[in-house]
């Protein structure tokens, strides 16, 4: 958008190691290692994901907005909260309440599944809100400018695994109100950067941008025990309905199908690795 490239090239500063968003970006390193090279990030390279998969991961997002974007609302003309408040070009509440709808129905906020990890998420968010507005700061870079960076190629992945027609149910990704991510993460970065905090509350900042990685960390490897306990379950009765089925197989033909359960349970925990890159909403992490 013409008004990005104008703001940007007004606001934008030099680039220094007392600038917040290196700042978030240096103690945030090895969370940033540690989650590329675990073994669900290591997996995002297949680009597949189930409905399954996606629609518990659209829940906890939505806990997740949900929380961020009502304390955002509520602290709008905090000082430190103001500078980085773009509600029209990146709030996701709304098309995450649309994807929800398409997915689950009108009475999705019935049937949505919640891990407590996410609940635990969403609480902090909360308290901060109350207590400390200035590290919503953290939180909200860590996701919005995560989303942009990553989002679009995101998007495109999960409509062809799923076969999504017509943007639908892809809502998350879509940020209709910037028309360039790249010169508006500028626009964001240097809005960020001219916050004053004292060295009190820079490290307040620096240290909740690592909780942040640490909650959506935890987050999502509940939803994978929620996952594999639907796997079990899966797998369960497809052995109780093969063995009603054909109850003269041999030790060896049981031991095949057994092999090939095992290797599709191996596939699954693989495919998680879409749900944690898609939930960290980091991209590669390129902000």
């Amino acid at each position: 958008m013409e008004a990005d490239k104008q703001n940007v090239q007004t606001e934008k500063v030099q680039v220094t190691e007392r600038d917040l968003s290196e700042q978030i970006k240096a103690v945030t390193k090895d969370s940033h290692v540690r989650a590329e090279n675990t073994e669900l990030m290591l997996a995002f390279q297949k680009a597949n994901i189930s409905l399954h998969q996606y629609k518990l991961l659209l829940c906890s997002l939505y806990k997740i907005y949900e929380a961020l974007e009502e304390e955002l609302d509520r602290n709008a003309s905090h000082e430190s909260v103001a500078p980085i408040y773009f509600p029209q070009e990146l709030a996701r509440m709304e098309a995450l309440q649309k994807d929800l709808e398409h997915f689950y129905g009108q009475d999705w906020r019935e049937k949505m599944t919640v891990p407590a990890a996410t609940l635990r998420y969403a609480q902090r968010l909360r308290e901060i809100g109350s207590e400390h507005p200035e590290y919503l700061v953290a939180h909200a870079y860590t996701r919005y400018l995560g989303d942009l960076s990553g989002g679009q190629i995101l998007g495109r992945i999960t409509q062809k695994s799923l076969g999504l027609k017509n943007g639908e149910g892809l809502g998350f990704f879509s940020f209709p109100a910037v028309s360039s991510p790249n010169l508006f993460k500028q626009l964001y970065r240097s809005r960020m950067n001219s916050i004053e905090l004292t060295e009190t509350q820079r490290a307040g900042v620096l240290e909740e941008a690592v909780r942040a990685f640490e909650f959506n960390i935890q987050v999502f490897e509940e939803l994978q025990k929620l996952l594999n306990m639907s796997e079990k379950n899966e797998l369960r009765q497809r052995h109780k309905t093969h063995d009603v089925k054909t109850p003269d197989i041999s030790v060896s033909q049981r031991s095949a199908v057994t092999s090939s359960l095992t290797s599709g349970s191996q596939l699954l925990r693989m495919l998680l690795g879409l749900c944690l890159a898609l939930a960290l909403g980091m991209g590669v992490y390129a902000f």
